[in-house]
């Protein structure tokens, strides 16, 4: 009852906003906007693959603090913006390099028009399709916010370990479902983590028991060797997905099914008998979970959105007008 009261007075409180999102907003104030961004993130991905997943995570941070409106992309000289908060210190900088440099393509053509927030969900979706993942359009019409806190950012998002209940209460105060969460977690098809973010599973799990039992023996010892509990060098990496860490698919659901989950906010999606039936699911059907991922991106696109004369338009990214 709680989740649906709180997924119920999300719904109430952006029902107004979100409906003045529009596929088409800019068809006649920058018609080719989507060319414009598409071939600065394709340009910057050639470079740098990690922009993908870098990208689609800076998108949901963004969201899930004060709304989808950009203020990740604020930069401060007192270190207090939402980008310098614990949480998202670990944030790549080809995430925010790839909006800047789409933004800057944008300026160059359709100055003073496109909302920062906009070219991030713009760019959060191009990776997804370079990446391997599927296409889906993308509903525009935001402005950027007006605030950046780094407090704000506390408990807003979810942690490496989170269990099943966290999860959907957490997912739930966005407007979120059960579904929309396994299916979104599903981004960790790609990209990477630093040892520090799982090491517990491996060493520090329980006093009874070092190792998590949840992983897969042969897993834990691939992660014990690149991630050692002395000596371990604090730039290692352990890809998120062991069978395909740089195509957007859903092996990372499949791993899942074989207890080979890097975060234990991974491994419960299959442990818990609540999202097990779903993450079996979308192991086994590709083509169900690109279809729940997109509906899942799409209703993520509208949370908490600043539409009509809330925000502004910034012409730097990083810096409110």
């Amino acid at each position: 009852m709680m989740w649906f009261l709180l997924g119920m007075l999300f719904f109430c409180m952006v029902a107004a906003s979100d409906a003045q999102l529009s596929e088409n907003f800019y068809a006649s104030k920058c018609p080719n906007l989507e060319l414009i961004v598409r071939k600065a993130v394709t340009t910057k991905y050639q470079q740098t693959p990690t922009t993908a997943p870098a990208t689609l995570r800076m998108f949901f941070h963004d969201c899930f603090v004060g709304g989808c409106d950009a203020s990740m992309l604020i930069a401060s000289e007192n270190g207090d913006a939402e980008k310098d908060a614990p949480d998202n210190i670990s944030l790549a900088g080809d995430g925010f390099d790839t909006v800047i440099k789409a933004k800057l393509a944008v300026e160059a053509k359709c100055p003073g028009l496109v909302s920062c927030a906009d070219v991030l969900a713009l760019a959060a979706r191009d990776v997804v399709v370079l990446a391997g993942g599927p296409r889906f359009k993308v509903e525009l019409g935001r402005r950027d916010g007006l605030v950046s806190k780094a407090s704000g950012v506390d408990g807003k998002l979810p942690g490496p370990d989170l269990d099943v209940t966290g999860l959907v209460n957490l997912f739930a105060r966005n407007g979120l479902s059960l579904t929309d969460m396994i299916a979104l977690s599903g981004a960790h098809t790609i990209g990477f983590s630093h040892c520090n973010r799982f090491a517990h599973r491996l060493y520090n799990f329980s006093s009874l028991m070092p190792l998590d039992p949840t992983l897969d023996p042969s897993y834990a010892q691939e992660l014990i060797k690149s991630c050692p509990r002395v000596g371990s060098d604090p730039r290692s990496v352990s890809n998120l997905d062991i069978i395909s860490p740089d195509v957007f698919d859903n092996a990372y659901f499949q791993n899942l099914v074989a207890r080979k989950g890097l975060f234990t906010s991974d491994q419960v999606l299959f442990n818990d008998l609540r999202s097990k039936s779903t993450v079996v699911k979308f192991a086994n059907n590709a083509e169900e979970f690109n279809k729940a991922f997109t509906s899942a991106m799409r209703k993520l696109g509208r949370v908490g959105v600043k539409v009509g004369k809330q925000g502004e338009i910034r012409k730097d990214c990083s810096a409110f007008n």
